[in-house]
């Protein structure tokens, strides 16, 4: 008796988390991943490079930049473009925060490395926003353009 409640016991605790999954949300997020094989998973990530955020900024291209980074890493150095706006990643999906996110322009997400950013985007078209891309290397790559370039 004692070796049958073990197995149950055992079976429960170990199984139960596998099998406690949301089916629903994990067909959402079959489906969002669908196009990220081969070689279209680039394409399907939708990142935008340094040059490409400051160029399409200079030719005032259709750009909303969200910053994600902490407000210790804005308070060192930040964004300071037409249509941007600083929401810390914990914030992002809040009701509130939502609707400040311009969805007829081009939402560039922005962290320090891009690894944040790639979370935030992914929920964001997850969601329902169609227009969202990644600042790739984030906010350290820009830097490293800025500086290499002199494109300010």
């Amino acid at each position: 008796m004692n070796k049958l409640f073990l197995v149950v016991v055992l079976s429960v605790f170990f199984a139960g988390p596998a099998l406690a999954y949301d089916k629903d949300l994990a067909k959402n997020y079959e489906q969002y991943f669908s196009s990220f094989s081969g070689s279209g998973t680039g394409k399907a990530m939708q990142f935008i490079s340094a040059e490409a955020l400051v160029e399409g900024q200079k030719k005032g291209d259709n750009l909303f930049v969200l910053d994600i980074r902490t407000p210790g890493e804005k308070a060192i150095y930040g964004f300071n473009m037409t249509n941007s706006i600083a929401i810390p990643m914990n914030e992002v999906f809040k009701p509130e925060s939502l609707k400040k996110i311009h969805e007829q322009l081009k939402v560039v997400v922005v962290c320090k490395g891009g690894t944040r950013a790639i979370a935030v985007a992914t929920g964001l078209r997850n969601i329902g926003f169609s227009n969202v891309f990644v600042l790739k290397n984030g906010f350290a790559d820009l830097a490293n353009y800025l500086s290499a370039t002199r494109a300010y």
